[in-house]
């Protein structure tokens, strides 16, 4: 009794601490968005949507570690389950972790193929200014409508898709079908689900490879190389505008005389001219940031700066060699791209697979690191869409600006990390396999040898650390591992995607290091920029 009281409390307090992290995510979210949407064109609709589906992701993402911890939570250090954890016990643990995959991927499609479509093209039909909020709705509801076909059309596939066909020649139609059902009955919608999920996912690899990977090398250079001096860059415009200035008269004086202007001088009087208030509005965002306090503020603590940015890229140096052994390691030992280049253990170790099992003695170090690992790779992702903006191939579509993003921007924003962090779970994996399906589990073995002075074998019984050898009642496999290898190929897309990762990850690190240092405006005036927010007031926070 005093057993299981004492693990009600610890889990009351896990509770208490996961509702905490909650409202802690809430806040960063809506300041996070409060900070980039523009002042102008901000809509309640749009903001709520936004905050909402930026939570969900990193709810999300905090689910995997929730997950490793509680199936090592039940057991002890010998390989013993806990007074506590018996069979009951321990199977309603991992319902309720199931159930939770259940909710949030579930609310992960509704995001993704309902409500961020539907307020996406609510506001592109706002934009139009004939349009009713009647007519608005209506085409809304047309182009989601497409957004749910998808989204059934990857139900059913993963729900009547049999990962297993039945062996016997003499199997009958009705029994095949009969096998659908119980298969999608047993499992609980869980193949389904897993096809859709698996699918996002494979989009989510795209968006990694295409922001994460530049963001791991762009956001610490960054901070390390820090940015021009507001003085400097002043001084630089001000000679612009006086030679384009002077451009401008030179142009004008060719048609003192009564003499229009010809095509030619016509289209560059009118380049000058855009160029010259660019250059002014410039001169006003300069002025403004070189007497903010916030400015003298950031270059006092331009040392712990540079520490970050050293910091950041040191653990991207830790991911992409631990990715790039681990992927090593599958092309060398697994079954090839038919099993999905899938291994249950690991025969070439790597950074972070020694160093997990070292802080999985001294809790909850190892814990702590996943959870660095999982948010260091979802800020990055951040930091790469705020640096490349949102492209579409080759056309840019929105930018990413502070005070100056248009709500469609923010909710393709929050829809490309939805993606992201479904991507995660398996980077993750990717890196440290034996610890994401068993966490710090260990079971009793028995161990026979032979001592000296004593006929026969003496049997001993020794804990060890779980694996795919290890008996199904001794060792439990994580959720995340039922949503990870339902389907070989998709597996086998991941493993060619990690090399992609890996190689856009050097090539962003060497444009890094060659580019100079940033703007101390940049992105904030742009003589490119689409955007209609380009002259309402803008406040520098650094």
């Amino acid at each position: 009794m005093a057993a299981a009281a004492a693990a009600s409390s610890e889990l009351l307090t896990g509770w208490c601490l996961f509702g905490l992290s909650l409202l802690a995510i809430l806040a960063f979210c809506w300041v996070y968005v409060r900070k980039y949407q523009s002042r102008r064109e901000s809509e309640v609709i749009s903001t709520i949507t936004s905050i909402f589906a930026l939570a969900i992701a990193l709810i999300t993402s905090a689910l995997l570690p929730v997950d490793i911890f509680l199936v090592s939570y039940m057991k002890n250090q010998n390989g013993t389950f806990k007074e506590w954890a018996d069979a009951n016990v321990s199977r309603q643990i991992e319902d309720t972790v199931l159930y939770g995959y259940y909710t949030l991927y579930s609310i992960i499609l509704f995001s993704v193929f309902l409500w961020i479509p539907f307020v996406y093209f609510y506001y592109e039909e706002k934009d139009e200014d004939d349009a009713s909020t009647c007519s608005q709705v209506q085409t809304a509801l047309k182009y989601t409508l497409g957004f749910l076909m998808v989204c059934a059309i990857l139900l059913m596939i993963g729900a009547f898709v049999p990962l297993e066909v039945p062996q016997g020649r003499n199997s009958t139609e009705w029994e095949k079908v009969k096998l659908l059902f119980e298969e999608l009955g047993s499992s609980h919608g869980l193949a389904a689900l897993s096809f859709s999920i698996s699918s996002l996912t494979l989009i989510g690899m795209l968006a990694a490879v295409m922001y994460t990977a530049y963001g791991m090398s762009a956001l610490p250079l960054n901070l390390i190389k820090g940015t021009r001096s507001p003085s400097y860059e002043r001084l630089e415009n001000t000679e612009d505008i006086e030679e384009v200035e002077q451009n401008i008269l030179r142009i004008k004086s060719k048609c003192k005389d009564g003499r229009p202007l010809s095509t030619r001088h016509r289209r560059t009087l009118q380049q000058l001219e855009e160029r010259l208030r660019t250059l002014r509005r410039r001169e006003r965002h300069l002025e403004l940031i070189e007497k903010s306090w916030w400015t003298k503020f950031c270059g006092a603590m331009r040392p712990l700066k540079i520490i970050w940015g050293v910091f950041f890229i040191l653990v991207a140096l830790l991911f992409t060699i631990s990715l790039f052994l681990s992927n090593l390691d599958k092309a060398l030992h697994s079954a090839g791209i038919n099993s999905g280049f899938i291994i249950l253990g690991t025969n070439l170790t790597n950074p972070l697979n020694m160093l997990l099992p070292v802080l999985q003695t001294v809790f909850p170090l190892d814990y702590i690191l996943i959870t660095t690992i999982i948010m260091y790779f979802i800020f990055t992702s951040m930091a790469g869409i705020r640096n490349m903006g949102i492209w579409f191939f080759w056309i840019r579509l929105y930018k990413i600006r502070r005070g100056k993003t248009r709500p469609q921007a923010l909710l393709f924003l929050c829809m490309i990390l939805l993606l992201i962090v479904l991507h995660t779970s398996y980077m993750i994996y990717s890196l440290a396999p034996q610890y994401v399906m068993y966490g710090s589990q260990k079971y009793v073995a028995e161990h026979n040898m032979t001592l000296d002075g004593q006929p026969g074998n003496v049997t001993t019984y020794v804990p060890k650390v779980c694996d795919a050898d290890a008996p199904e009642d001794q060792c439990t496999v994580t959720r995340t591992y039922l949503f990870l290898h339902k389907f070989w190929f998709f597996s086998a897309a991941y493993y060619f995607g990690n090399w992609a990762f890996i190689a856009v990850f050097l090539i962003g690190l060497i444009v890094s290091c060659c580019k100079g240092k940033k703007s101390v405006i940049e992105g904030v005036v742009d003589e490119d920029d689409s955007d209609i927010s380009d002259d309402e007031p803008y406040v520098y926070y650094g």
